[in-house]
């Protein structure tokens, strides 16, 4: 779904054993505010119509980095700068998708 949507530099990590809080994190750009917003918005209707219920959203009104909680997954979207100051991959010591060739 995030493919549809295009967004950008899609990664996802395996955190079982490693964080208490979710199972997988997922992390990915969107070009703008608005491709931030817009995939947020997708993935809160994909999430709610699998039957999951509803995510916990943060950041939506500024678009520069939405949090979406499903539980087992969290899905991180950001504006490309602020996914480089935040570094959650290095973080998480997960290559970059531009650096894993």
């Amino acid at each position: 779904m995030l493919d549809d949507d295009k967004a950008e530099d899609v990664i996802s990590v395996d955190l079982r054993g490693k964080s208490s809080v979710t199972d997988v994190m997922i992390i990915a750009s969107g070009r703008s505010q608005r491709h931030v917003g817009a995939i947020a918005d997708h993935v809160i209707r994909a999430i709610k119509d699998a039957g999951l219920g509803r995510a916990r959203v943060e950041g939506l009104p500024a678009c520069d980095w939405v949090l979406l909680d499903a539980g087992d997954v969290v899905v991180h979207l950001f504006r490309p700068e602020v996914r480089s100051f935040y570094d959650l991959e290095k973080m998480w010591s997960v290559e970059p998708p531009s650096a894993a060739g």
